[in-house]
């Protein structure tokens, strides 16, 4: 069966090594997992990943056991912080080098391997410039915004509508993932079950809300919106938004807004994902198993107990994908990848 992971990471060595070589924060060095070490200029400790984050070819290799095809969407996960964290300039130098990184990547593996884009929102000019190059030059398949700009500043920033502006124009997705910015420091302990568990789903969460109670999904009604982690607690506690939010103003309710967003199947029971199916349609949910951190077998094991018709399967794990990250037809065409290759 044809397969796409749409939630997949991975943290490219040659990305990182050059990343190491800084003399000041933010710190990067080799770990004993024979990963890689993130030091924020605060001394907060951000990242600390191991080998499996960072092969490619052991991520396809790994995909190639479960007996299927699987064409990985590799996006930055926790990482997509570090390019508004630091200042502008450097974090466009910073994202330009990751989304070559990235699209060298898809031009080496085409048809296994597509990969999003990263910008830095602390400068929107140069946001934008960054996203021009990464979508219509590298041919990389849509933006992941962190879950703050540096330490104060949010997603839903007035000086950021032109960005948003740009990518509906350019109708790719935004892609939301926990970015451990928002209530890391009060979930800690535990060994960091309560971060993992409940935390990152929070984090998530609320970054994603303020796109909807700031006005930005009802002034860019064709903006794609890609949450991961089957929508945090949103799909779960949208009526308790519909009845709260309405100091906000909107138009509409609430959840009509996040009904229009897209999200994954990355919840390790098979009643989270129903749930997400059933909220946000099947027609907005993409097959995804935030690989490494969740092992796919379980993730196809899981949707296997839903009992989708052969329809809904083909939606789930190919279609949707195709259609909502612009993915086409299963032809990559030459600016994409350099060569035309059918799945």
């Amino acid at each position: 069966m044809q397969i796409i992971d749409s939630h997949v990471h991975w943290r490219p060595r040659a990305f990182f090594d050059d990343l190491a070589r800084r003399k000041t924060h933010p710190l990067v060095e080799r770990n004993d997992k024979g990963g890689y070490t993130y030091q924020r200029r605060d001394g907060t400790v951000r990242m600390n990943s191991g080998a499996e984050w960072c092969e490619l070819d052991a991520h396809l290799e790994h995909m190639d056991g479960l007996g299927h095809q699987v064409e990985m969407v590799c996006t930055q996960g926790t990482f997509s912080f570090h390019f508004s964290d630091i200042p502008a300039a450097e974090g466009r130098d910073s994202a330009m080098a990751y989304n070559q990184v990235m699209a060298d990547a898809q031009r080496a593996h085409p048809g296994r391997v597509r990969a999003s884009a990263a910008v830095p929102l602390s400068n929107v000019d140069m946001a934008i410039e960054v996203l021009d190059h990464a979508i219509n030059d590298l041919g990389l398949i849509g933006v992941d915004l962190p879950g703050k700009i540096g330490d104060e500043g949010e997603i839903d920033a007035e000086y950021l509508e032109p960005f948003y502006d740009r990518v509906e124009a350019l109708g790719v997705p935004v892609i939301l993932h926990p970015s451990d910015s928002v209530f890391k420091d009060m979930l800690g302990g535990y060994g960091g079950a309560m971060y993992m568990s409940l935390g990152r789903v929070i984090d998530l969460s609320v970054v994603a809300y303020r796109l909807v109670l700031s006005g930005i999904m009802e002034r860019h009604p064709a903006l794609k919106v890609f949450l991961s982690h089957t929508g945090g607690a949103l799909p779960y506690q949208a009526g308790r938004m519909d009845k709260n939010s309405k100091a906000a103003r909107l138009p509409l309710p609430p959840s009509e807004y996040l009904k229009r967003m897209y999200t994954d199947t990355v919840s390790p029971q098979s009643l989270g994902m129903k749930f997400a199916i059933d909220f946000y349609g099947i027609d907005h949910v993409m097959y995804g198993t935030d690989y490494p951190c969740w092992e796919p077998a379980e993730a196809l094991k899981f949707l296997d107990e839903l009992g989708l018709s052969a329809e809904d399967q083909d939606k789930i794990f190919r279609t949707n994908a195709r259609r909502i990250l612009g993915l086409g037809d299963g032809v990559a065409s030459q600016a994409r990848f350099g060569a035309e290759i059918r799945l």
